[in-house]
């Protein structure tokens, strides 16, 4: 008995972790943090100086849990697909770490508790855009990827709505900077998206979904799109700033990531293979935090336009 109850109780605590870590897979954690990320920054920008921890952590969490809810009932509806695909069959619901009931009751947990966080602590209107985003993610996006390319700029709409949250929990209305926010999010997707389904446009076409490299195979419009969006990053990126109230180093430094950026676009479009679609997918995730870490740490220090007023 002494020597098998520590190895129970390991055993126990192993079991705990993995399931842990299978709630953890199911919230798609990476995306999650994005979400986060982008609404903090959203609010910060907007909050001028004047940032409240309370609202902060409210805007965030509830986000980030309304983030998770959504991705949860996204893989409980495409588990058939999921479990066809060489890069999601080893997810929760396809290899069978988490039962379909267990997905539902987490999806509905994060729900009614990021939507209770943003209405208590972050106002109405963020609730509502966050609620939006939600419904958009799940009974829009979601069916659109198994009939229509088009779910690629959709998926982006609700990949935007985050930072203009932030910027409503900071001002409790929809602005021009936070709009502006939105813009830079929703752009910079196209790009990194695109990037992501030419590198597995194979396994897509296993599960079913119409991303844009599965009919197009041979990647004319695919990659023209990735240019043409990477390209617009730099005016886009730039008038953020400008709308934000960002200083001097932010249109600097923006203009420079954008170039670099646009010159790996311009790359793929030459070569079309997955090595260099690969390239583009990473300095897409270096790309964006370093632009809003720009944008954060304003050396001028000067108001949003219609922002948070001292």
């Amino acid at each position: 008995m002494r020597t098998t109850m520590p190895t129970t109780a390991a055993a126990d605590q192993a079991h705990e972790g993995s399931r842990l870590g299978a709630y953890l897979e199911l919230s798609k954690l990476r995306l999650t943090m994005l979400v986060v990320v982008t609404a903090g920054v959203g609010y910060i920008v907007a909050a001028a100086g004047s940032i409240s921890g309370a609202v902060l952590l409210a805007t965030t969490l509830g986000t980030g849990l309304l983030s998770a809810a959504a991705s949860t009932l996204n893989q409980w509806v495409e588990i058939d697909a999921d479990t066809r695909m060489h890069r999601t069959a080893t997810r929760p619901l396809p290899s069978g770490r988490l039962s379909g009931r267990a997905a539902l009751t987490f999806a509905a947990v994060c729900l009614f508790g990021g939507t209770v966080l943003l209405l208590a602590g972050a106002g109405a209107l963020t609730a509502g855009l966050g609620v939006l985003s939600f419904l958009l993610y799940v009974f829009v996006y979601t069916p659109l990827k198994t009939r229509t390319t088009l779910n690629t700029p959709v998926g982006a709409v609700v990949g935007a709505l985050p930072p203009l949250m932030g910027w409503t929990a900071a001002t409790g209305r929809i602005e021009a900077g936070g709009i502006a926010l939105a813009g830079v999010l929703f752009v910079w997707q196209i790009p990194h998206f695109l990037a992501i389904a030419w590198m597995y446009r194979d396994d897509y076409a296993r599960g079913g979904f119409k991303m844009l490299p599965v009919v197009d195979p041979q990647g004319r419009t695919t990659f023209g799109l990735i240019l043409l969006y990477s390209l617009a990053l730099i005016p886009v990126t730039l008038l953020a700033g400008v709308l934000a109230g960002a200083g001097w180093a932010y249109p600097v430094g923006a203009a420079f990531l954008g170039v670099v950026f646009a010159w790996l676009a311009l790359r793929l479009n030459a070569e079309r293979t997955r090595d260099s679609a690969r390239r583009l997918f990473f300095a897409s995730l270096i790309y964006l935090p370093l632009l809003l870490l720009l944008l954060v740490l304003d050396p001028t220090g000067s108001d949003s336009i219609g922002g948070v007023q001292p």
